[in-house]
């Protein structure tokens, strides 16, 4: 069984400089012994840190995983200094530049499925789901300053201060929620608490009747005994949904479903044995090890494609350079020629 939990915690009390100096089973990390290099999105650090545990008592190759968030993971690979790059949405325009800037061509690997859930206390007794649009009322840039109580949004709703609680700007997260329900990714109010640390997220909301959250699927499975997950409504009279593995794959957990990836040097790290051998395990191991730390394997017939297209060494990417709602991964893996 593999906890996100406790390897969060340890990378907070360690320090990202200690832990990415150091392997899962806490050995110094010799400079002469092969290193699989792996950042980014926090979101997608628990799928990668079991696949990085098993791998490491299977083939005795050593990996480190840091947490520097999707943007900050992207930064680093596009200077070469990372083998893998995790990310929660898919890479920008500007990092593709800076990746082709600096030569290096990618390979980007669906992994499996996240529902974003928006959360509140377990103690708040009035909010029963949520629309879209009154997302759109709490979060969007003008609402700052303007916003500040619940019956704000909802006149059914108390006034009550409107505490908000949610992703970094250089998390994937931020980028794919806003992009969701403000129409434009990183277009938000800024008066909110914002941190790279999911299980910052938690403890804030999860302590205030008046909070209210986003964050990744798995960090509320773990945290359900003091968090609810708000249904959504997507658009007038669709009905509300609550974020499960079931409305992730049938497609009625809308706006807030998203794959989540990893991005594989294709310049260097792709043609090194060991990077080889870690992916290869990573794509076959994943269907089990993402249901076990509480996110959505995608279904038999995605990996089979998603492995296909690692096994030709396909670079680039999907997308245009900007996140996007609702792809279909097969969809998206015809798209990279």
């Amino acid at each position: 069984m593999h906890s996100k939990l406790v390897a969060t915690k340890f990378v907070k009390t360690l320090g990202m400089a200690t832990f990415v100096a150091m392997t899962f089973s806490g050995a110094p990390v010799q400079a002469a012994e092969k290193i699989i290099k792996i950042d980014g999105s926090s979101t997608v650090f628990p799928i990668t840190e079991a696949v990085a545990e098993d791998f490491q008592k299977e083939k005795k190759i050593k990996v480190t995983v840091g947490i520097s968030g999707t943007g900050g993971g992207f930064k680093k690979f596009c200077r070469g200094e990372t083998d893998i790059s995790e990310a929660s949405r898919p890479i920008l325009t500007k990092e593709m530049e800076a990746c082709k800037e600096a030569g290096i061509q990618y390979i980007e690997l669906p992994i499996a499925y996240d529902a974003l859930t928006v959360v509140v206390s377990t103690k708040n007794n009035f909010v029963k789901s949520l629309t879209v649009d009154e997302l759109k009322k709490m979060w969007e840039p003008s609402a700052q300053g303007k916003i500040k109580t619940w019956n704000q949004v909802n006149a059914a709703w108390p006034a009550a201060p409107l505490k908000l609680f949610g992703a970094g700007s250089d998390s994937g997260t931020f980028d794919y929620f806003t992009e969701a329900i403000n129409g434009k990714a990183k277009s938000s109010r800024g008066d909110f608490t914002a941190s790279e640390d999911d299980n910052v997220l938690v403890q804030g909301v999860s302590g205030d009747a008046n909070a209210l959250g986003y964050f990744g699927y798995a960090y509320f499975e773990e945290n359900q005994g003091k968090l609810k997950a708000v249904p959504i409504i997507a658009k007038a009279g669709a009905p509300a949904v609550s974020p499960s593995p079931e409305t992730v794959k049938n497609g009625t957990y809308q706006p807030l479903s998203r794959p989540l990836f990893i991005y594989v040097n294709a310049t260097a790290a792709a043609f090194k044995p060991e990077v080889k051998a870690f992916i290869d395990y990573y794509l076959a191991n994943a269907p089990k090890l993402v249901k076990e730390v509480k996110y959505i394997p995608l279904p038999s017939n995605e990996y089979s494609a998603v492995t296909a297209h690692w096994k030709a060494l396909k670079p680039g990417t999907g997308f245009g350079g900007v996140p996007e709602v609702g792809v279909k991964i097969e969809e998206l893996l015809k798209r990279i020629k």
